[in-house]
């Protein structure tokens, strides 16, 4: 059959170039070169050589074509051939099967019978991997099939090259997304998903975040500091449609006016100095999720008008470029401040204020929800004693719930969770004091019950001081009386001795102390 090898070349080289799925690739190579070549199956492979192992990555044959991963390895003879004929880079084998390179992986393919031409392929000197050509079962492979075969060395090694390339960064987009999955489950539970006092303290606040979840509507959440506005935002997210999207964290009070912008919205290479590469803002990251603008009244009025422009807009510029990018998030702002009394200062806009405040949601005080104080103790002292690996989760004294219930937390949530982890490093038994919360003072000699008092302080009964010295023992062993380990024999008195005493001043002790 005559024809031009250059039209040759060049219609083989627009097949195997043509997708970089290449087992796609090799297909419409072969259904062109069959024309020209009596071949019936393509096949791309990769010696690894350290290992022995050939490596066949792609196959067609007429019919059809797979992405293939399996390895095959080569015995001692064949790994010294594949060393020893390094420098033939094409060669022409009559019977796959008697080949003990060609041999295995033939026999994989159901191939064994066939003969074929093996093409090394190389580029700058570097081999890249193996292309094979089987026949179509009729017709044996000549001298000038394998020349013409040779035309393609270079269009098949970038193929192939391009082709690796391309699954590895599939692979590598994969462990990316697993693990931006991970990240973000282990930011839900930091964040809390959990909401304590659901049923009771916060029974109307959850309500309202259960009709606005399901929407896109910006949300404001309004409250004083600690009162859990982030955890808030966060269970937002999660009951939202962009549960699994990203939930990206801006404290707009923490970010110098600066580098706002280019926090905010990311910049280009080259956009000032120090720029040596193109970054992505958290807006920009946040596309696909939910971006919480936490303490939204520290926002400067320059990055107030922009942000307008995305809630608006949906829309965004990075700092020095000239591409306008749209985003697709949600915004949920979160203040402590009056943003009326602001926006009447001049101090917040009035159209985003009006635009941030679609569907405003207020957190009660602490003060607000106090039996929630019970609930939130436990799981503060069950998360924080995990953090610390404490092997024993402790529990508040009897006498520090009252304090505790009846203190006015001006800190909020975030003060009483302070004070769970002050108390656990304080107090090192199962027992938590509350030193310092409520009236409660902290420990010191002076303050004791079996220290001195302070010049002019009032001496305390002597009754007092028993009871507050063994209500200490007991706590540091934990309740028992009796025993090696119990409070009697600490107090190097008799346990029954122990007990009277106790009733008499009446400290609880035995099973519901």
């Amino acid at each position: 059959m005559t024809f031009d090898e250059k039209d040759f070349f060049k219609e083989a080289t627009l097949k195997i170039c043509s997708s970089l799925e290449i087992e796609k690739a090799l297909h419409q190579c072969l259904l062109y070169i069959q024309k020209f070549i009596p071949a019936g199956q393509l096949g791309l492979h990769v010696y690894h050589r350290d290992a022995g192992i050939v490596e066949t990555v792609a196959h067609a044959t007429l019919e059809s074509y797979t992405a293939t991963a399996f390895k095959t390895t080569l015995s001692k003879k064949g790994r010294k051939q594949v060393e020893d004929q390094r420098s033939m880079r094409v060669r022409l084998i009559q019977r796959l099967g008697d080949d003990p390179v060609t041999g295995p992986v033939a026999e994989r393919l159901d191939a064994s019978h066939l003969s074929a031409v093996v093409m090394d392929l190389v580029l700058e000197k570097t081999l890249l991997g193996v292309f094979s050509v089987f026949n179509n079962g009729k017709e044996p492979f000549k001298s000038d099939h394998a020349r013409l075969l040779n035309l393609l060395n270079k269009p098949c090694a970038i193929a192939l090259t391009n082709s690796l390339r391309f699954r590895e960064l599939k692979n590598l987009k994969e462990i990316l997304a697993d693990d931006n999955r991970y990240l973000q489950e282990e930011l839900n539970k930091l964040s809390g998903e959990k909401v304590v006092g659901a049923q009771s303290g916060l029974k109307n606040v959850m309500q309202m975040v259960r009709q606005v979840a399901p929407l896109e509507s910006p949300v404001l959440l309004l409250g004083e500091t600690g009162t859990g506005k982030e955890v808030i935002a966060n269970t937002i997210h999660n009951l939202s449609l962009r549960k699994d999207g990203p939930f990206i964290r801006v404290n707009c009070g923490a970010i110098p006016p600066s580098l706002l912008d280019s926090e905010l919205f990311g910049y280009e290479k080259g956009a000032f100095t120090g720029a040596v590469s193109q970054k992505r803002g958290r807006i920009e990251r946040a596309s696909g999720g939910t971006l919480f603008l936490d303490e939204i009244g520290e926002l400067p009025a320059e990055a107030q008008v922009r942000l307008l422009r995305v809630l608006q807009e949906k829309e965004i510029d990075r700092v020095g470029g000239s591409k306008t990018i749209r985003v697709n998030i949600r915004i949920i702002a979160a203040t402590h401040q009056d943003l009326e009394q602001m926006m009447a200062e001049n101090r917040f806009r009035a159209d985003l204020f009006f635009r941030l405040r679609v569907f405003p949601i207020t957190l009660p005080a602490l003060k607000d929800r106090k039996k929630d104080i019970p609930d939130l103790l436990q799981h503060f002292i069950l998360k924080k004693s995990k953090e610390m690996k404490r092997a024993i989760v402790p529990v508040p004294s009897p006498e520090a719930l009252p304090r505790l219930m009846t203190y006015h937390w001006p800190g909020n949530i975030r003060e009483l969770e302070n004070a769970v982890e002050r108390s656990l490093i304080l107090d090192r038994e199962s027992v938590l004091f509350f030193q310092g919360i409520g009236g409660h003072q902290p420990f010191s000699p002076s303050t004791h019950p079996l220290g001195k008092p302070h010049d002019g302080d009032p001496c305390l009964d002597l009754n007092a001081v028993i009871s507050g010295h063994i209500q200490q023992v007991m706590a540091q062993c934990n309740g028992r009386v009796e025993g090696e380990k119990g409070a009697a024999k600490a107090l190097n008195i008799h346990p029954s001795t122990l007990r009277k005493k106790m009733k008499k001043l009446q400290i609880p002790f035995g099973r519901n102390p």
